[in-house]
């Protein structure tokens, strides 16, 4: 280094290098800089409250009506714990009142309790106990976030046009599929297991999700006939018309409004 700037040529050579360098640095720290704003006013989505949303109100609510929206807002001017995914929400709620306009953050929401089942459904649905043992109610195999279909059995007398029973009528059995694809909201945790008499006569609440009509008819053929639990495919499940069952459409092929006329009335 001491010869190299001991000469004239040396010292030109030596400068040079060095406003090299020192341009190079500079050009560095620009890209940087140049990144940093870009990346500070790069566009992000983030959710917006657009109406009141109340203390404890759940996330799937919040959801179906469409109490947010989704803005870009520059990266520089999203809020802390702002929410990004509107998945987050999927199992919270609010932890306080939040108005509309600002950006949804997670600090406002918190998990809901497993045994919290009025923050899992919305609107005019309801949540309806159904008791069953093991073998009407697939205990041990149906789990909560199933889909199931309801089938109820009657023994139905027959009746005049008058709605009165026959005298010397027989009650024949009838049975139909009330309900199609219906959500388990929960099960028990723990049942009777092996083929037992005590095991499948021992009787266990399956909570299911319905609309209110739903609701009063499974408590209707729980009090007066017989329920089962049809469980749903996962995936690629069809539904078709609810069928209705008598021994004429079963054995013979009827069609079910000449086995209802069966009935007479």
């Amino acid at each position: 280094m001491q010869k190299l700037t001991s000469t004239r040529s040396g010292s030109i050579v030596l400068g040079v290098f060095v406003a090299l360098l020192a341009a190079a640095v500079v050009l560095f720290y620009l890209v940087q800089y140049r990144n940093d704003v870009n990346q500070s006013n790069q566009r992000v989505p983030v959710l917006v409250a657009t109406s009141l949303i109340p203390k404890g109100t759940p996330g799937t609510l919040i959801a179906s009506q469409q109490m947010y929206t989704t803005s870009e807002v520059p990266r520089k001017d999203i809020n802390d714990g702002a929410i990004t995914d509107p998945g987050f929400l999927h199992g919270k709620q609010a932890v306080s009142v939040v108005n509309p306009g600002p950006q949804l953050t997670e600090s406002e929401f918190k998990s809901v309790p497993a045994n919290q089942l009025n923050a899992q459904f919305t609107g005019n649905m309801r949540a309806v106990s159904v008791p069953l043992d093991s073998a009407h109610g697939l205990i041990g195999n149906v789990q909560a976030g199933d889909h199931v279909d309801v089938i109820a059995g009657f023994n139905v007398e027959p009746i005049n046009r008058k709605g009165q029973p026959i005298q010397g009528g027989v009650a024949r059995p009838v049975s139909k599929t009330i309900i199609q694809d219906a959500l388990v909201l929960s099960v028990p945790s723990q049942a009777g297991s092996g083929l037992s008499s005590s095991a499948s006569s021992t009787t266990s609440n399956v909570v299911l999700e319905l609309n209110q009509d739903q609701a009063a008819e499974v408590a209707f053929s729980v009090d007066n006939g017989k329920v089962w639990l049809s469980l749903v495919p996962q995936s690629g499940a069809k539904e078709g018309a609810p069928p209705f069952v008598t021994l004429e459409t079963l054995l013979f092929g009827l069609k079910p409004i000449a086995a209802q006329n069966s009935f007479r009335g």
